[in-house]
């Protein structure tokens, strides 16, 4: 019955590249593993660890050619939306990958087929899959087919554009105090004024910005600082 049900899916989900071994495999939860006395390794949990990178990787891609005006720092925060827990389990929940799951008695009793952990984990090796089966391009048209609305939404949520916030973000993460802001220099008349304005980390300036108002010059020194910080810690970590 199980054959004929992952034979049913790779039909569904246009996947009859995969074989219908390899597809099981990705719903293979290790609870059901133990019940039925396989090895860890018959468990989909290679296949996650595979699809997690893969999903990564996609995402990095095809962000960083859609956005060539982002920083290093607003790219990695939309990345970080698209990859979290409960956007891929909301994915897995609109391709139904809950009902093709193999749980042990144990996690079937406990509504473990709609459990966003299991279910994002289950999308995750479900990916890994299709990358073993039809490589990287093949990966990809999956992942931006089945994440299209999500991806839409994420990249249009203003506050993901919102500098001054990522930097405070940033700072905060590294234990460090939150920026301040000064007027560097003011030209033009009154009714026509062009700020110039310093964003300071920790005493020092970290980037300067530009703009018709002071909240545009300070966003523009906010993410030329997220650039020279992330560049810094890549130069660090190098």
């Amino acid at each position: 019955m199980a054959r004929e049900q992952f034979g049913h899916l790779r039909k569904t989900l246009d996947l009859e590249f995969v074989s219908t071994e390899l597809l099981e495999l990705a719903f293979r939860h290790s609870s059901w593993v133990r019940e039925c006395g396989l090895d860890e390794l018959a468990s989909n949990q290679r296949l996650e660890y595979l699809g997690d990178a893969v999903l990564d990787l996609v995402f990095a891609d095809h962000l960083y050619n859609a956005h060539p005006e982002l920083p290093e720092g607003d790219l990695t925060r939309l990345k970080a939306a698209l990859v979290r827990g409960s956007a891929l389990a909301s994915v897995a929940r609109r391709l139904e990958l809950g009902d093709y799951l193999l749980l042990g008695r144990g996690e079937e009793s406990t509504g473990g087929r709609d459990k966003a952990s299991l279910l994002a984990d289950t999308l995750e090796a479900l990916i890994g899959a299709i990358f073993l089966a039809g490589g990287y391009e093949a990966a990809r048209a999956f992942i931006l087919r089945h994440f299209d609305t999500l991806l839409e939404d994420v990249q249009k949520r203003a506050s993901l554009r919102d500098h001054k916030s990522a930097l405070q973000e940033v700072l905060q993460a590294r234990g460090e105090s939150p920026p301040t802001y000064r007027v560097r220099r003011t030209d033009g008349p009154p009714h026509d004024r062009w700020f110039t304005v310093e964003a300071v980390c920790g005493g020092e300036v970290v980037g300067i910005g530009e703009g018709s108002s002071k909240r545009a010059a300070e966003q523009e020194a906010a993410r030329e600082a997220l650039g020279s910080i992330m560049h810094s810690d890549r130069q660090e970590g190098s």
